[in-house]
């Protein structure tokens, strides 16, 4: 019996708590992705103070946020050749090299455009680091801990949208800007130094197919342009040229791509993995459960600042509830979610999220703060229930080998849920905004909201039950090429 992520020396055995080594490299990943989860949503509590300190128009500042997520868009689809061909542990350095690098030059920045330009190489660093992270935590823990291992990338990717605009805010009101990037460079250093102590030598062989070059033509600036009509739609409306342009470019080159990669022996993006029915429905459910997310927590701070006068600080004050049941319900569903299976966890969590959203069908003018905000528990509990579920779903049935390819693709649906989401009821609230709705407007698009929470158990029904096999998949398993996690020693295959 070796001490590793395993449990064995041969496969993963099913054990009941984390091992040292796969508790160890929990909080590596935590360090890392939490600063990129958190550098998605804490600059936009800042894009009235930026403007005003560089003298630029709102349609110059808002790339500030908009590059970093466009360059998050270009760098996923790389992710997957990238851990085949150099390794997790070279990949991760780098990643937070690079992130720590651009962190620093963007609290330096002297003018909007060198900040953008700042941003775009965080982003560029952060949209590597979430699919490695994965990767790693998904080879460690083996099918039986999954929705275990799951919830620990679930706890930046759910609290990071609650907890940045707190954080920004205070940094807004209590210090300068630029400490809203220089904050990561303590927390980046500390990842570096844990990194360095806990990872051990990559063991995994490398891969030596060469890069899908078409592939990357294809869908990088697909998704980019795509992420970015999407993006612009909730400004200027989906009628709008520009908008159609970028999303309907965007969409022909990734369905250009599509066919590409079904055509190809070694694709950019393996599309053969929606042959898999746990992964194709995890995907399905993942886009439209990340699409009701980013939407609620795009209009109620919303709300709480264009209809009811509240600060940036405030409002996100008010997601705290949400974002504190979230935490407390994500071991748990992780838990629950390897012994029954992730399709009754995912659905409990959907009713959970659905019964919250009532509450916010109401708004109006005058609606109790306390219940607003007593409301987001049960959208926390839900969501804590739910989503290391469903990320677990995602790697359940697939080979050692096909890991990082899976982690690549979950990686840009949850990209493409939360922009087209957020997008669409975007539009909605603007023509109700428009038709002179006020708070109404808001009420009417959490119904629509609701609508969307409920369509997706047609996806979820489709999740895998029952408790996950104890061995990885072994009818598609390729043993020559099964190694140990990041950090552990060698180990024999397991026999087929």
């Amino acid at each position: 019996m070796t001490d590793t992520a395993y449990g064995t020396d041969s496969a993963p055995a099913p054990a009941k708590t984390f091992t040292p080594a796969l508790s160890r490299l929990s909080a590596v990943v935590i360090l890392g992705v939490m600063m990129t989860i958190l550098d998605t949503t804490i600059v936009n509590v800042a894009i009235r103070t930026l403007g005003r300190d560089f003298h630029a128009s709102v349609a110059t500042i808002q790339w500030v946020a908009t590059g970093y997520l466009l360059a998050l868009a270009l760098v996923i689809p790389l992710s997957g050749w990238a851990v085949e061909r150099f390794g997790v542990r070279r990949l991760w350095f780098g990643s937070l090299i690079l992130f720590i690098a651009g962190s620093v030059l963007s609290g330096a920045a002297w003018s909007a455009e060198s900040l953008i330009v700042f941003r775009v190489l965080q982003g560029a660093a952060a949209g590597m680091m979430m699919p490695v992270g994965q990767t790693m935590l998904a080879r460690a823990a083996g099918p039986s801990r999954m929705g275990r291992v799951m919830s620990v990338i679930a706890v930046p990717a759910l609290l990071g949208p609650v907890l940045g605009p707190v954080i920004g805010g205070a940094i807004i009101d209590g210090l300068s800007w630029r400490w809203i990037f220089y904050v990561n460079v303590p927390v980046g250093i500390v990842a570096l130094l844990a990194a360095w102590r806990w990872l051990g030598p990559d063991e995994n062989e490398r891969s030596t197919a060469p890069i899908d070059a078409l592939g990357i033509a294809l869908l990088s600036p697909g998704l980019a342009a795509f992420v970015y009509g999407l993006s612009e739609a909730g400004n200027a409306g989906f009628g709008a040229p520009r908008v159609l342009v970028a999303t309907t470019g965007g969409a022909l080159l990734i369905a250009a791509f599509v066919v590409h990669a079904l055509r190809t022996r070694h694709p950019l993006l393996d599309m053969r993995l929606f042959e898999d029915r746990s992964f194709a429905s995890s995907a399905g459910t993942t886009f439209a459960f990340v699409g009701t997310m980013f939407a609620a927590m795009f209009l109620f701070p919303l709300y709480e600042q264009a209809v009811r006068g509240t600060s940036a600080l405030d409002a996100g004050l008010l997601l705290a509830p949400q974002g504190l049941a979230a935490m407390v319900a994500m071991p748990i569903g992780g838990r629950l979610g390897d012994r029954f299976g992730p399709r009754i966890l995912v659905l409990s969590g959907l009713a959970f999220v659905a019964l919250s959203t009532i509450a916010f069908t109401q708004l109006d003018l005058h609606t109790s703060q306390a219940l607003l905000a007593l409301s987001g528990i049960p959208r926390g509990i839900g969501m804590g229930l739910a989503f290391p579920s469903l990320l677990g779903a995602s790697y359940r049935t697939l080979s050692h080998a096909a890991i990082p390819r899976a982690s690549t693709t979950i990686n840009i649906f949850q990209r493409l849920g939360g922009a087209v989401g957020t997008a669409i009821f975007a539009v909605i609230l603007q023509q109700g905004l428009d038709a002179g709705k006020g708070a109404a407007a808001f009420a009417d698009t959490f119904w629509w909201v609701l609508g969307l929470t409920v369509l997706t158990v047609i996806p979820a029904l489709m999740l895998p039950n029952g408790p996950a096999p104890v061995a990885d998949a072994p009818g598609r398993q390729e043993p020559e090429k099964v190694s140990p996690p990041v950090g552990a020693p060698a180990a024999p295959a397991a026999a087929p």
